[in-house]
């Protein structure tokens, strides 16, 4: 942050006293609107029954495991005291021991046998059933779960299993299947002894509201069709997390229960189990409530929602009271304090450090820290109680550490908002010293400008306009490097020549060092008087008066260099040029003009002016780095000088004419800051490093390339949300879409910056309201290219420098479509993605359309970069019929 002053004035502490307790107490009150306290009827007394799986986290019965007479023990212990009965699974892997064990504690048990498709365990399951079966606290037998419903059995096979049973055991005999399986097969209910019923209105997509009607319809229906048998409900409940699932039609279903959905979290399996309770005992009915624990391992088949029916969580604690009020979130409080907490952080230190801020910014600072601070910590919240894998616990916290990095990128990018917006001007705001030129009028400005296979015609212009310049101490030496072709570089050498004894001409094959190194030959050649040295791009035409508004400021001599705007003059000539012309304009006018007030401008190396000794005394250009004009500002800031920015344009360049270049461009911009970073961030992070920059200038730097960063975060986040779309698309059922954690990243982020863009626009770029929503879409479509720039720049020590194409013909279709072809691979990924979760009937729930729109946002950047390649290329096809216009015409 900015160095503050060494005092608090009466608004600063007024707003520590005041407004900020305020802001924070309605964080919280909004926390507790959140999750108010849901009332419901209560249920007091003991449940009949409940379904018992011993499985606790890491176990999982398909994996062989045995379980213990212990951890057995310790289950009947705690079940005792809620339930009068339980029903088991299966009598493999030590649960034939359960009958005994509960015998201990007074519980009846209906002991069931596990029919799958492997027919050696049913074998072995039916005998240990068939000796269990006879403990006197076994009331009754169950022969499989769900097997014909898994269609592992048929149902004549599981008829043939059931009287396998019933020949040997004297006590009820029945399985467990759902309420629609035992109306589609009669033939099943006559060979039991009693209707052993699932009915768990939550897999139907009945909503929880009327899923306890449901629950007694299924009754009702059943008992119609088999009146002279005992029906016992088998499974019935409602799991804490999970999908939701959408609604599926029934006849004489209203229009509204149609729209409703099953929606599965704490209370609303508190309030059915609560309401259902309440009923059955009205109605008498036997039942076992699904289930005692929680089993993680199911959720593996089953999905999320597989392995949270328990009434106690895995680790043996009550999930819910069954009397009074219900908190889906117990501990909301503590997360709330947490994330109101860490926000007052930022808040404070801007308060302290941008004192001059109006108090409007102040609030508005205070209270978006706030909500992002809220948004993190709803997202991690939404996770509290779900049993994570190894996997799922780094997938976490990659989220989380990632939302932690965008939390601040969204900080700094607030930062310069509300410095546009609120900031009192301060004394750096400079302008031409046209009238001033006299302060320094000896100072001899020698002129380089580095050239590199150019059109001829370009350079003429650029020649032919600092010939007219008004300043009359200065030298012009234009230096070609490694040109090859000599019809090319030649013209160049000729034209110098004719301009007179002022303009020398060098060319350097082969030479070294690329641009940088052709500008430290120019340093060497550079007249021995001369004091300052200027850098212009190739395509620059500079005003007459650039050099004489500008080197007075040199009169003071700590002042390095000075930078003016890079501007283009080809900005109208076609839609794409338009829409880059202010996506460059963005920059100069907002960030370049907040840094200036810091002294933190970011060199570049057109337009600049750099104290000749200055330069030396750091070793000139620094030819291992892509952006060496960065890199030198850098460099001359450790060194202690101060610069100046003067938003003034005093020449012209032109843009990119295709978006292949227009993207090189920022890719060579990208990397050029992480290699700065990685050279220079002992000056920029550590505070006790020598020559380091000063605290505003350390943060002007880094929160400046914070943002390309989180770029390189959004194709992470993207790439995930490829993965685990497709995961969800081949899993339906086991798929878990974190939204939440999602939310705050894209949707959350995009909106702000979008936001944010078209304000900052409107304050300080004087364009058009349709100007600024094109330069936010040729921002929004170098996203994919920054962050391939960033990635690459943190794992690779180079890269060599290429230079940004000029008067270059325009693509055509093909030709424009194959510069953005991996973004139009990224774009198609996620809208089929989109399209198939959208269309997919397993995805109908509210949080899966989220997901969609989180897949959709996240494809905004690739399609804007393939519209505007289709806008580059459309120009050639609009321009292809009218006349030819020569080079030096066009560029004019």
């Amino acid at each position: 942050m900015p160095d503050s002053k060494s005092y608090l004035n009466f608004r600063t502490v007024l707003f520590f006293l005041l407004v900020l307790p305020l802001i924070v107490g309605a964080n919280i009150a909004l926390w507790a609107a959140v999750n108010r306290p849901h009332q419901t009827e209560s249920w007091v007394g003991e449940i009949v029954g409940l379904s018992y799986s011993p499985y606790r986290i890491g176990q999982d019965p398909f994996q062989g495991i045995t379980i213990g007479p212990g951890q057995l023990d310790e289950d009947m212990s705690l079940l005792s005291t809620k339930v009068q009965a339980i029903r088991t699974y299966s009598t493999t892997n030590g649960l034939d021991a359960v009958p005994d064990i509960a015998k201990k504690y007074n519980l009846s048990v209906s002991v069931g046998a596990w029919i799958g498709s492997d027919k050696e365990r049913n074998e072995e399951e039916i005998e240990l059933l068939k000796k269990v079966a006879f403990r006197k606290n076994v009331v009754r037998v169950l022969v499989g779960n769900e097997a014909a419903l898994r269609n592992e059995v048929t149902v004549p096979e599981l008829i043939e299993y059931i009287r396998k049973v019933k020949n040997t055991v004297w006590k009820p005999v029945s399985t467990a299947e759902p309420w629609h399986l035992w109306l589609a097969h009669p033939e099943l209910a006559r060979e039991v002894d009693f209707i052993g019923v699932q009915i768990l209105p939550y897999w139907e997509g009945v909503s929880v509201e009327t899923a306890v009607d449901f629950v007694f319809a299924r009754l009702k229906e059943l008992k119609a069709a088999f009146p002279n048998k005992p029906i016992v409900i088998t499974e019935v409940g409602w799991p804490s997390r999970g999908r939701i699932i959408p609604r599926r039609y029934y006849d004489g279903m209203s229009a509204e229960e149609a729209n409703l959905e099953a929606v599965p979290s704490l209370v609303n399996q508190a309030g059915f189990l609560r309401v259902f309770l309440n009923r059955a005992k009205e109605e008498k009915l036997t039942y076992y409530v699904m289930e005692a624990f929680d089993q993680p391992w199911k959720s593996k088949d089953e999905g999320l929602a597989g392995g949270y029916w328990g009434i106690f969580n895995a680790l043996r604690k009550p999930k819910f009271p069954l009397v009074g009020q219900l908190d889906e979130y117990a501990m909301w409080r503590i997360w709330a304090s947490v994330a109101a907490g860490l926000a007052l952080i930022p808040a404070v230190v801007f308060a302290l450090g941008r004192q001059q801020v109006r108090p409007v910014g102040q609030v508005f600072f205070a209270v978006l820290a706030q909500l992002a601070g809220s948004g993190i910590a709803w997202s991690g919240l939404s996770v509290t109680g779900i049993y994570l894998t190894h996997w799922e616990v780094a997938l976490w916290t990659a989220l989380f550490f990632s939302q932690g990095l965008l939390l601040i990128v969204l900080i700094t990018e607030a930062v310069e908002l509300v410095e546009v917006l609120w900031m009192r001007h301060g004394e750096r705001q400079f302008k031409p010293l046209r009238n001033a030129a006299g302060d320094h009028p000896t100072a001899k400005v020698s002129v380089h400008v580095p050239i590199h296979n150019e059109p001829p015609d370009m350079v003429f212009e650029t020649l032919d306009a600092l010939s007219r310049l008004d300043y009359k101490n200065f030298e012009v030496l234009v230096i070609d490097n490694n040109t090859k072709d000599a019809a090319t570089w030649q013209p160049v050498e000729q034209r110098c020549a004719e301009l007179g004894p002022r303009f020398r001409f060098f060319h350097l094959d082969p030479w070294p060092g690329y641009k940088a190194g052709a500008l430290n030959f120019a340093i060497t050649q550079t007249a021995p008087d001369s004091e300052i040295i200027a850098v212009i791009d190739s395509d620059y035409k500079v005003e007459p008066d650039w050099l004489s508004s500008l080197v007075p400021y040199f009169a003071k001599p700590d002042v390095a260099f000075v930078q003016a705007p890079q501007d283009y003059r080809d900005g109208g000539e076609n839609r794409f040029k338009t829409m880059c012309y202010w996506e460059y304009a963005g920059f100069f006018h907002i960030g370049m003009v907040q840094r200036n007030n810091f002294n933190a401008v970011i060199q570049h190396g057109t337009m600049t002016l750099v104290r000749k000794t200055a330069l030396q005394k750091v070793g000139g250009w620094a030819e291992w780095c892509i952006c060496e004009d960065a890199e030198l500002g850098v460099k001359l800031y450790r060194e202690g000088y101060d610069s100046v920015y003067v938003n003034v344009s005093f020449g012209k360049g032109l843009t990119p004419d295709t978006i292949g270049a227009y993207m090189s461009q920022r890719f060579r911009w990208a990397y050029g800051a992480v290699q700065i970073l990685k050279r220079h961030w002992r000056a920029i992070f550590l505070p006790l490093e020598s020559k380091r920059l000063t605290r505003a200038q350390s943060y002007y730097f880094f929160a400046g390339w914070l943002p390309w960063f989180a770029d390189s975060l959004a194709l992470l986040f993207t790439f995930a949300s490829i993965g685990l779309s497709i995961w969800a698309l081949m899993q339906p059922r086991a798929a878990f879409l974190p939204v939440a954690a999602f939310m705050i990243p894209t949707i959350g982020s995009f909106a702000f910056k979008f936001i944010r863009s078209l304000w900052l626009y409107a304050i300080r770029v004087h364009c058009s309201f349709l100007d600024s929503l094109g330069a936010a879409m040729a921002a929004l479509s170098l996203t994919h290219t920054v962050a391939k720039a960033i990635l690459s720049g943190l794992f690779t020590s180079g890269r060599p420098f290429f230079r940004t194409p000029k008067c270059e013909d325009k693509p055509a279709l093909a030709a424009a479509f194959l510069q953005v072809r991996e973004e139009a691979l990224m774009l198609v990924a996620l809208w089929s993605l989109a399209a198939a979760l959208f269309f997919n009937p397993e995805f109908y729930d509210k949080v899966s359309r989220l997901w969609v729109v989180v897949l959709l946002v996240q494809s905004s950047p690739y399609a804007a970069s393939v519209f505007l390649s289709f806008v580059n290329a459309f120009v050639t096809r609009r321009d292809a019929g009218a006349e030819l216009i020569p080079a030096a015409d066009k560029a004019g």
